[in-house]
């Protein structure tokens, strides 16, 4: 059976048209705030929504993302509660949702229990950003048809991004630069020669994140790959705006202009 990921794709291929997948930071400002928020990116046009789990020490992002993680983590924002967040969303909506959640706190909940929790949520898949492929073996074969996401980046080389590609599932996270999260004025010139080296061993879908902020920039990896993937200037957008009537609109507003840039 597809997975409810590998179906969006699919279906948007059918549609001419790329994935826009959106990250926010879950509990940012609050998770009454972000549970609003998912139905405002679904509506607006977010194909995928990434939720990240608040963790102290979130690796691969960037300050803006690393703020919200603060943020969350002063309210107390646990995986538990953000599992219970995504029950109440599919409650309403079938929209992908993807966890993007340290390792460490899947360790600490019990890989057993974490799997169990997030299918009962309808959590779609999980990204471990600082999980190696070689001690992915067990978070694979336990995940149970929820898609498991692996990072590959520009530093990854032919044999490495081969590994990857078979391993992951749903989709392969190229990252479009050696360094962390957040907006870029530029995208890197060899973004395109990354995605066609993992089709070279994957039909698996490519989405490009990392530094993608714009709708310009947008298009151009629509060009290039089957999704783009933007975080850091969404979550920007809600703190600069938090506690604002206008903050869900302005949000929605962004997001439209971003997925407009992903029909050809």
């Amino acid at each position: 059976m597809k997975s409810k990921i590998s179906s969006k794709f699919e279906e948007l291929k059918k549609k001419r048209q790329k994935a826009l997948i959106t990250y926010i930071t879950a509990g940012d400002p609050s998770l009454a705030v972000t549970e609003k928020l998912v139905f405002e990116l679904e509506r607006s046009g977010a194909d995928i929504i990434e939720l990240g789990v608040p963790f102290s020490d979130p690796l691969a992002d960037g300050p803006v993302i690393q703020a919200s993680h603060v943020r969350a983590l002063k309210r107390d924002v646990s995986t538990e509660q953000v599992l219970a967040l995504v029950k109440k969303v599919r409650a309403k909506s079938e929209v992908p949702i993807v966890l993007m959640i340290s390792y460490n706190l899947i360790a600490r909940y019990g890989i057993d229990k974490f799997f169990a929790d997030s299918k009962i949520a309808g959590v779609d898949g999980v990204i471990p950003p600082d999980l190696s492929l070689e001690e992915a073996g067990e978070l694979r074969k336990k995940a149970g048809g929820i898609d498991t996401i692996f990072l590959v980046s520009p530093a990854s080389d032919d044999e490495r991004v081969s590994q990857i590609s078979q391993a992951a599932s749903g989709f392969i996270y190229l990252v479009s630069l050696t360094g962390v999260t957040g907006a870029r004025k530029a995208l890197p010139v060899d973004v395109k020669d990354n995605v066609a080296r993992i089709r070279k061993f994957t039909d698996k879908p490519v989405a490009v994140g990392f530094g993608v902020s714009s709708p310009a920039q947008v298009k151009k990896i629509s060009g290039l790959a089957d999704g783009a993937i933007v975080g850091s200037a969404i979550v920007r957008l809600i703190d600069e705006n938090k506690g604002k009537k206008a903050m869900l609109k302005k949000v929605g507003s962004f997001v439209k202009k971003l997925k407009s840039a992903t029909v050809h």
